[in-house]
C-alpha cells in the first residue's frame, strides 16, 4: 500500500511517524518567510534558530496558534517541506496520513487541518484527538471498560480527557501551554527587571531553572538581554522561586482545568482514576514541580508518561502499525479526483 505517515502537528513541534520505522522527524513548528513576496524560506530548526536575527525583510513565527491553524497557506507550505523531508519528494502523492488535533477544536479547524494535509500532497487523511493518541502513545488501557485519564500539556493548549471504552468521555481544553508559560517569564523579567529577552531565552530559564513547586527548587540563573532603560545590553540574576512567580497565575488556571474535569467525572470512572492516576504527557509533563503540585491539588497518584513528548506521535504510530485497530477508530478521507472535462 502507498505509504502510511502519521503527523503530531503541535503548535511548538512537528513529529512525524512512518509505518514500519517509527520516528523519522522531530521540528519545532516555526517558518522563515520573506515579508515581501511571503515566501517561505526556512522551515524547522533552521527557521528557529533564526528567531530574533533576521534582517528587516524577514520574519520568523509559527503557522499555528493554541492547537490550530492560525496561516493556512504557510502551514500547508511547512507541512510539506516536512513530509518531503521524512519521505521524499517522489513519494508525496502516496502518503496516507493521520494527523492530531485537539478534541475541543470546531469542524471548521478540524477541515483545515484536513485540507492542509491533502495540499500538502496527501493522498488521504484522518483525524485522531490528541487526548486518544496520547493515551495510545503512554500505554492506558483505553478500550477497556474503566477510566482512564490524560493531561496533554501542549505548546498552546492544555487538554484534559477521561477515557473508557476508546472514546472521550469528557474533557476540557485550556488555551493555555508552554508558549503561555515563557510568554508570562518574558513579561515578568520586563516589568520587574527592566530587561528585555529573547523567545528562546524565556523557553530556555523555563526549562532549565523554571519549577511550579515550592519545594522543587532549581538553581539561580542569569539573564541577559537589553536593559529598557538604558538600551545597553545587560546582565542580571534571577532565581527560581521568581520564575515559579513569575509562572504561578497560568499554572493555577491549567491545574484547576484539570480539577474541573475531576469534578465532572461519574463515580464509577472517578473510582478507576484514583486507582490509576493522572498521567501527564507532551513537553509541558516534563516541568519540574508540575506533577508535585498537581498531587497535592488533587490528592491522586500523578505518572509522567515516558517518552512524554512523543507520546501522541506514538499513538498514532501505534494505529499505523495496527491497522485492524485503527480502521475501528478513523474514517480517511480522500483526495477528492480532479475532472478535465
Amino acid at each position: 500500500m502507498k505509504r502510511s505517515i502519521g503527523i503530531d502537528l503541535g503548535t511548538s513541534n512537528t513529529r512525524l511517524y512512518l509505518k514500519g520505522k517509527g520516528i523519522v522527524l522531530r521540528e519545532p513548528s516555526y517558518v522563515a518567510i520573506d515579508t515581501h513576496s511571503y515566501k517561505v524560506l526556512a522551515a524547522g530548526k533552521e527557521a528557529y534558530d533564526m528567531i530574533g536575527r533576521t534582517p528587516g525583510d524577514m520574519a520568523t513565527f509559527r503557522p499555528l496558534r493554541e492547537g490550530v491553524i492560525a496561516d493556512f497557506d504557510v502551514a500547508v507550505t511547512m507541512l510539506r517541506l516536512f513530509i518531503e523531508k521524512a519521505v521524499g519528494s517522489l513519494s508525496l502523492n502516496q502518503c496516507r496520513t493521520i494527523l492530531s488535533v485537539p478534541e475541543g477544536v470546531t469542524e471548521v479547524e478540524k477541515r483545515a487541518v484536513e485540507e492542509a494535509a491533502l495540499e500538502a500532497g496527501a493522498v488521504s487523511v484522518a483525524l485522531i484527538e490528541s487526548p486518544v493518541a496520547a493515551a495510545l502513545g503512554a500505554g492506558l488501557p483505553i478500550t477497556e471498560a474503566r477510566g482512564n485519564m490524560v493531561v496533554d500539556m501542549g505548546g498552546g493548549i492544555t487538554e484534559a480527557a477521561v477515557i473508557s471504552m476508546g472514546n472521550i468521555v469528557l474533557s476540557d481544553s485550556l488555551r493555555i501551554g508552554g508558549s503561555q508559560l515563557d510568554d508570562a517569564i518574558f513579561t515578568y523579567i520586563k516589568y520587574n527587571r527592566n530587561i528585555l529577552i529573547g523567545e528562546q531565552a524565556a523557553e530556555e530559564l523555563k526549562i532549565e531553572n523554571g519549577s511550579v513547586f515550592e519545594g522543587r527548587s532549581k538553581d539561580d540563573a542569569d539573564i541577559r538581554g537589553r536593559n529598557l532603560i538604558s538600551g545597553l545590553p545587560a546582565v542580571s540574576r534571577i532565581t527560581s522561586d521568581e520564575l515559579r512567580e513569575a509562572m504561578s497565575e497560568q499554572v493555577d488556571r491549567m491545574a484547576e482545568g484539570i480539577c474541573r474535569v475531576l469534578e465532572q467525572t461519574p463515580p464509577e470512572l472517578a473510582s478507576d482514576i484514583y486507582d490509576g492516576g493522572i498521567t501527564l504527557v507532551g513537553g509541558g509533563a516534563m516541568l519540574c514541580g508540575f506533577s508535585d503540585l498537581l498531587n497535592k491539588r488533587t490528592g491522586i497518584r500523578i505518572h509522567v508518561a515516558p517518552a512524554a513528548e512523543d507520546c501522541i506521535v506514538n499513538g498514532i504510530g501505534t494505529l499505523l502499525d495496527n491497522e485492524s485497530a485503527g480502521n475501528s477508530l478513523l474514517s480517511f478521507r480522500s483526495r477528492p479526483r480532479r475532472s478535465f472535462l
